[in-house]
């Protein structure tokens, strides 16, 4: 797929902040093997949104290795001349997840992956609170022809029963528990470093505490 400097890479993603005084719980990335981030990913779209994507010139950017747990993603490339009408249409909510859905499928995914099923469950019914939106961009990308739009929502959980709250004392008593190696709990100081012990954490955890972030990010595999 050839991108150009006329391109803009958009990637719009929903995060969940569970914590515990200054304990925040980090989920092991496959994209990035090493590293440690928030639960949560980007959102998917719905089959009839392709009659509106296509003629903005939408052209999904799948990473090989990822191909197919990337499928209706919206993270890809627009032409520049399409990005307020890509916003328009992201504004409406049509033919797309909603924040929870988004969080209840990627909480349940990122679960399996970290060797906890047994909580997938628990998901069910949890619903999410805004805490903050962070738009970053459109911004030069180094040694990249495109320029990044990148739209980070974080949520955390609304403790509307038994089930939630049960998910994430579950998740934080995991994260302190050297024996579920896929998740941690990193303090505000220890996300501001970029390190708990030797995981690595990825520069957009920053946003479970503050507004802004560090300027260097874990590329993904490719």
């Amino acid at each position: 797929m050839a991108v150009g400097r006329r391109d803009v890479r958009v990637s719009f993603a929903a995060l969940v902040r569970i914590r515990d005084d200054d304990r925040h719980v980090l989920l092991h990335s496959p994209s990035r093997p090493g590293s440690f981030g928030p639960p949560g990913g980007v959102y998917k779209s719905f089959p009839p949104a392709v009659r509106l994507l296509e003629p903005l010139g939408f052209r999904a950017d799948r990473a090989a290795p990822l191909a197919e747990d990337m499928h209706s993603d919206l993270r890809g490339f627009l032409p520049a001349s399409s990005l307020r009408s890509f916003q328009r249409w992201f504004a409406t909510g049509a033919y797309r997840e909603d924040a929870t859905e988004c969080l209840r499928r990627e909480l349940a995914e990122e679960l399996v992956e970290s060797g906890l099923p047994h909580l997938v469950p628990d998901t069910l019914g949890a619903e999410f609170a805004p805490v903050r939106t962070v738009v970053e961009g459109p911004y030069a990308v180094p040694g990249k022809p495109y320029r990044q739009l990148r739209r980070l929502e974080v949520y955390e959980p609304a403790m509307n029963g038994t089930a939630v709250a049960r998910l994430c004392r579950s998740l934080i008593e995991s994260g302190m528990d050297a024996a579920v190696p896929d998740v941690i709990c990193a303090s505000t100081e220890e996300i501001a470093h970029g390190r708990s012990g030797t995981a690595l954490i990825g520069a957009h955890s920053a946003y479970l505490v503050s507004d802004t972030r560090p300027p260097v990010e874990i590329p993904m595999l490719r």
